[in-house]
């Protein structure tokens, strides 16, 4: 006679089978079909496939091109996610305080609408903020008398100019998990500093942001994985440019497999981007765990 806990164990693996079988459909399909592709060559004109080993995996590391956009992607990263979780957190802090819900509802909503606004729809407009000659951006600092600023043109300023695009849009999201995570907080403990005379920066310091230090760390790991990530807003702003001074590996992925009709030197770029990920993940995730032990 079956036990009533293989019955439940079996009707979980029934509930949890169609998404784990889309799963398999949506992401481990396409990464098969990515890892085949890398290995093999396309003839763009007859469409005729060739076996290439590591060919196409030698080509990209290689490729001065493909570092370049290595080191724009983790450059972007850096800023991003620091202005991302750091900004959050601090926006955080500052709601997290008592005041009358309709208030808060309200605080709430603001930063987060532009989470919910498509990334190419937010970058067509900031594309016309940061125009040169047009843009309300430096139509300010010319009413302060300051000179224009070549925003998107710049190679020196362009990659900053995405990653304010992308603090804007993305800072609310994180602000919101890390609101959530503040307010979880158990009052007593908060009470016992305020009676054991520590201040506010000593409170958030020593009991505050141990709390809460596990959702920081997974904030980190989400804005890096999307960093690692980042094309839209950079194909529709600076398409690379000026130069190669903003091109991301996702789009340096894009233009081989689809500008160049090269598809396994792009599915071989893909896998790298794919391993950078793991790697990262994995630094970050054993990091985060050391500094939670301690």
């Amino acid at each position: 006679m079956r036990s009533p806990f293989m019955s439940e164990r079996a009707s979980a693996y029934l509930f949890l089978a169609p998404g784990f079988i889309l799963y398999l459909l949506m992401a481990l399909v396409p990464a098969l079909a990515t890892l085949a592709f890398s290995l093999t060559e396309v003839d763009r004109f007859t469409w005729g496939i060739s076996f290439a080993g590591a060919d196409n995996l030698l080509f990209v590391l290689s490729d001065r091109r493909f570092w370049t956009a290595f080191g724009n992607t983790f450059t972007f990263i850096a800023m991003a996610v620091a202005g991302n979780v750091g900004l959050g957190l601090l926006l955080a802090v500052l709601i997290d305080r008592q005041m009358p819900r309709a208030v808060l509802y309200f605080l709430r909503l603001a930063f987060f609408l532009p989470v919910l606004v498509a990334t190419s729809l937010v970058s067509l407009v900031w594309q016309l903020l940061y125009s040169t000659d047009l843009g309300i951006l430096n139509y300010y600092l010319n009413e302060l008398h300051l000179p224009s600023v070549s925003w998107l043109t710049n190679s020196r300023v362009a990659m900053v100019s995405i990653v304010i695009l992308d603090v804007w849009k993305h800072v609310g999201f994180f602000m919101i998990i890390q609101l959530a995570a503040l307010q979880g907080i158990p009052r007593s403990l908060v009470e016992a500093g305020e009676l054991d005379g520590a201040g506010f920066w000593q409170i958030f310091r020593y009991i505050k942001l141990p709390y809460i230090l596990p959702v920081v760390l997974f904030c980190v790991t989400y804005a890096t994985i999307t960093g690692l990530q980042v094309f839209d807003s950079i194909r529709i702003l600076t398409q690379g440019g000026p130069g190669d001074a903003t091109i991301s590996l996702v789009m340096y992925m894009y233009e081989e497999a689809f500008g160049a009709q090269d598809i396994g030197v792009g599915s071989a770029a893909a896998f790298i981007l794919l391993a950078a990920i793991a790697v990262t993940t994995l630094v970050q995730w054993r990091i985060g765990r050391r500094m939670v032990a301690q």
